[in-house]
């Protein structure tokens, strides 16, 4: 592999490394380039054990040992860039504290009946605009076992660096598709046998414990962190359910509604 100092932040080499934190210039960025970026040396060593292929590494100088240790571990021959601390912001827009950042090669997205055919349950995702709250979403789902995810076309790229970074790269090992049409691709997945639950703080909504069948495959519907959940899609899905919770409390973050709903169905499905 290549290691090169980057002295000035302005380098032509840089261009896939710039204005991280711009969320608008990154999604065009990267969906016309066909990479993603891995933020933190313990996410960037599962992305390359998940198979993903980079295409270049920039870190801090304390970090340029453990890189080129691990880029020669996993038998990836690729630039290293290596730069102090004032040059790694002045490229990227923040302080990076974690110690290398990772351009790597977007995967292919998968169709829908590659996602159908997936084993397990499915997280379905209306309209997340946080990347963060998708990221923490994806790792309790994953954390419980759960298979695949489906986007809104609005939702944040589950990709976006602080989605995977929030996800501890959980995000890489969970296969997923961005809808072309959320209610129409739902209705697909029940016509094949995955049975839709759209979360809701309803108070009329029965309880998800139970609208669970322990033998069916599920898909949990949930929706955006302001407005919830579109009429229509409500609509779409078998039934509602809610988590029960004290009636001084209206609602959950969307993360931490995710991680409950996924322990509930483990729970459900040993008993």
């Amino acid at each position: 592999m290549t290691m090169i100092v980057i002295d000035h932040p302005d380098d032509p080499r840089m261009v896939d490394y710039l204005e991280l934190t711009d969320m608008d210039l990154r999604r065009h960025h990267e969906g016309e380039r066909g990479v993603f970026m891995a933020e933190g040396f313990v996410v960037l060593e599962r992305a390359l054990s998940q198979g993903f292929t980079p295409l270049s590494v920039l870190c801090s100088r304390r970090f340029d040992r453990r890189v080129q240790e691990l880029l020669a571990r996993e038998r990836q021959d690729v630039p290293v860039y290596v730069a102090d601390d004032d040059v790694l912001e002045a490229i990227t827009g923040f302080h990076v504290h974690r110690g290398a950042l990772a351009v790597l090669r977007r995967p292919a997205e998968l169709s829908l009946s590659e996602l159908i055919d997936l084993p397990g349950d499915v997280l379905i995702l209306e309209d997340l605009v946080d990347p963060t709250n998708v990221g923490l979403a994806v790792r309790s789902a994953a954390a419980f076992g759960w298979g695949a995810m489906l986007i809104s076309p609005r939702c944040a790229d589950p990709l976006y660096r602080r989605a995977v970074k929030s996800s501890m790269g959980a995000v890489l090992g969970m296969p997923w598709r961005r809808a072309d049409d959320l209610v129409a691709e739902m209705i697909q997945m029940q016509h094949a046998g995955v049975d839709v639950i759209a979360l809701t703080p309803s108070p009329q909504a029965p309880e998800l414990v139970d609208v669970i069948d322990g033998s069916q495959r599920i898909a949990l519907l949930v929706g955006t962190e302001g407005n919830g959940l579109q009429k229509q899609s409500m609509s779409t899905a078998r039934t509602l359910a809610r988590i029960d919770m004290a009636p001084t409390i209206d609602s959950l973050n969307v993360a931490a509604s995710v991680a409950v709903a996924a322990f509930a169905v483990q729970q459900c499905r040993r008993r």
